[in-house]
């Protein structure tokens, strides 16, 4: 079996959801694309799809072994472009694109200092909270915060993705700290309002009976809403009450200690963030040097407290 192409047929087929359309784009026929998959499938001793006459769908093994073929396949395709580049510097132009609040706070700082890196490269930096169509909209990297949806993009995570309830110390010694998120009720929380996001609530992982953690989600309420985060962020920051924010946030106000956290014991799972960008066969140099740099960047411990 050529692994290789045995991980690029899994990786066509599960992000296109049919036999037929892989093959079409491999221009081979659907019954080789089969073959493959049940290769792969008795190799690894998994079963990764389940395969019926009307659609596919990844199995829970599957869908991990997804992320890692299509991160192994970026970097075969990184390796080959480094050695055909053959110390060609970096160039053109490189479109970008990330959510508002965070690409202020955590993009748009750094594309400068790449820039001062690879000066022959251009740069288009979009913020917007809409998810940007890469392909339609010739974008060549987007940076995500959250779960991602299912999707034929080839997506690298960069860092978690806390998210905490955070107050200030004078609106605490006001009101006293929550023990429990269900003493939230007895609270002013500084909520999105309906039109917005987090239409599930705040997370929160409890304790069970069964000595395990499931997730419960909260709808808290409060004097004030807001459409816009920076709005909640202020008003937490001025002491109107408790927010549930991203740490990438609030983590310099919490060591500078203008914020605490409370309910730090209940605290759900982290997300991530992401680079994402189309699949390509051969990655653009300068689109692998940003992911690179973002991602050592990301990695570093003081980074989100400094920024």
């Amino acid at each position: 079996m050529d692994k290789l192409k045995a991980f690029e047929s899994f990786v066509s087929v599960a992000t296109r959801g049919s036999l037929t359309a892989a093959a079409r784009a491999e221009g081979v026929a659907p019954a080789i694309m089969g073959r493959r998959l049940d290769a792969l499938e008795e190799h690894l001793g998994v079963k990764l799809l389940v395969r019926t006459t009307r659609r596919i769908s990844l199995t829970h093994e599957g869908s991990a072994f997804l992320e890692d073929c299509q991160r192994l396949l970026a970097d075969v395709a990184n390796a080959e472009a480094s050695v055909s580049a053959g110390g060609v510097k970096a160039t053109g132009h490189l479109r970008i694109t990330a959510p508002a609040g965070f690409g202020r706070r955590h993009v748009a700082p750094l594309v400068p200092r790449f820039h001062a890196l690879h000066p022959d490269v251009t740069i288009s930096l979009n913020l917007s909270d809409r998810v940007v169509d890469l392909a339609g909209e010739g974008f060549d990297c987007a940076v995500r915060v959250g779960d991602l949806p299912d999707s034929a993009l080839v997506s690298v995570r960069m860092a978690d993705n806390r998210r905490l309830c955070v107050a200030t110390p004078a609106y605490l010694q006001r009101r006293g700290p929550p023990r429990h998120p269900t003493e939230l009720a007895a609270h002013d929380c500084l909520t999105l309002s309906s039109e917005a996001s987090q239409t599930r609530g705040w997370a929160f992982r409890i304790p069970t009976e069964s000595g395990g953690t499931e997730v419960l989600h909260l709808k808290p309420g409060g004097p004030l809403d807001c459409s816009d985060g920076q709005v909640l962020h202020d008003w937490c920051l001025a002491g109107h009450g408790i927010a549930w924010r991203s740490a990438w946030e609030v983590a310099s106000e919490i060591a500078a200690g203008r914020l605490v956290e409370v309910l730090e014991a209940f605290a759900a799972p982290p997300n991530g963030i992401y680079a994402v960008f189309p699949q390509r066969k051969h990655l653009p140099l300068r689109v692998r040097l940003w992911i690179d740099f973002l991602k050592h960047n990301y990695s570093q411990p003081g980074f989100w407290k400094a920024a």
